[in-house]
């Protein structure tokens, strides 16, 4: 148990300032870029999600929490894809923007619950 409640405290998530720098204000900058032209939204949001994307990867790295290793990937994955339909390289239809929003909302759900219930709540946890 030692290790488990040693992963819990490098986890940013259990510091309020840390998690509101990390997550929180990039999930502001993706809220308010709804409202934007799609030509600010493509640039706030890429911005958005690549810092939530590096953010986790740090914390899968610092603390071994399960789902960091994947939403950090999963964020910079809708990162491309948000600068591929915004500078209309690839269209993703009349809804694009409600595509990728929705991605990135059923994404980061699915993803954080999915994987703690397969492999648990710290990857390192099982080493």
């Amino acid at each position: 148990m030692p290790k488990i409640e040693s992963c819990e405290s490098k986890d940013w998530v259990s510091d309020s300032r840390a998690y509101a720098f990390a997550w929180g204000l990039p999930g502001v900058i993706l809220i308010i870029g709804i409202f934007m032209d799609p030509s600010i939204r493509t640039i706030m949001w890429t911005g958005a999600l690549v810092w939530k994307g590096v953010a986790c990867l740090a914390n899968a790295t610092r603390c071994g929490r399960t789902h960091w290793s994947f939403t950090g990937p999963f964020f910079l994955l809708v990162a491309f894809m948000t600068i591929l339909h915004g500078f209309h390289i690839v269209s993703l239809g009349e809804n694009g923007w409600n595509w990728i929003g929705l991605s990135i909302v059923v994404g980061t759900v699915t993803l954080w619950l999915f994987t703690e219930i397969v492999w648990g709540k710290f990857l390192s946890a099982k080493s």
